[in-house]
């Protein structure tokens, strides 16, 4: 009879053990549809001399997977991964009569790592704001009709954001609907070879300033 209940009372202990450490388990996933708008502006040049001119970068939408991490309630890790292509376009060059030039496309990698602090935690709606930081790598370039090759350089900035979870089903844990808005700066030094058409190489200082609206769904474990 006493191992009968010390047997009870050391699998109801396991149990709630088991509970605790569910409720506790700090991380948490989301995926979601990104529509990334680039604010981009540059500064074109033939080596130290102005060139004139500006360039467009079309707006993307894309998958994303990220990934949280909490330390309490409260405050939490976010990593963003995901990848997102762009045409990009030389616009009023002054060297071809300030005409646009295609200069192709490339895709950006721009993991981004923000520390986020959640507010309402354990309530149905939980709003949080964010600051971070964003390493972006361009990679698949393809510099087009005109140019002979293009080379970008990778970018290191800062990022902010506001966001908001929805419980969808009442648990500590569980499934949450959510809506993500960041601004991330990105600028790159590009290089663009025009020796076959225009017998010289652009440089191009470009910043790219997204703002990433997010919209998804995620699970908190």
């Amino acid at each position: 009879m006493f191992k009968s209940k010390y047997v009870l009372f050391a699998l109801a202990t396991a149990l709630v053990g088991t509970t605790a450490a569910a409720q506790d388990n700090p991380w948490q996933i989301r995926a979601r549809a990104l529509g990334v708008l680039p604010d981009e502006s540059a500064d074109l040049s033939v080596g130290t001399a102005p060139l004139g001119g500006d360039v467009s970068i079309d707006d993307s939408l894309v998958p994303e997977l990220d990934i949280s991490y909490f330390f309490n309630e409260n405050l939490s890790a976010e990593l963003i991964l995901g990848v997102t292509p762009h045409d990009v376009t030389a616009t009023s060059v002054a060297a071809v009569g300030g005409a646009d030039v295609d200069i192709g496309d490339v895709w950006l990698l721009p993991p981004t790592l923000t520390l986020q602090y959640h507010f309402n935690a354990g309530g149905k709606f939980r709003p949080y704001v964010g600051a971070g930081l964003n390493y972006t790598i361009f990679f698949d370039e393809d510099a087009g009709p005109v140019a002979d090759s293009i080379d970008y350089d990778p970018s290191f900035g800062g990022a902010l954001q506001v966001g908001l979870d929805v419980d969808m089903d009442g648990e500590p844990g569980g499934w949450l609907f959510n809506v993500d808005v960041k601004k991330i700066w990105i600028n790159t030094d590009v290089t663009v070879d025009f020796t076959t058409a225009l017998g010289a190489t652009v440089n191009a200082d470009v910043d790219i300033n997204p703002t990433v609206v997010g919209v998804g769904f995620g699970y908190k474990y």
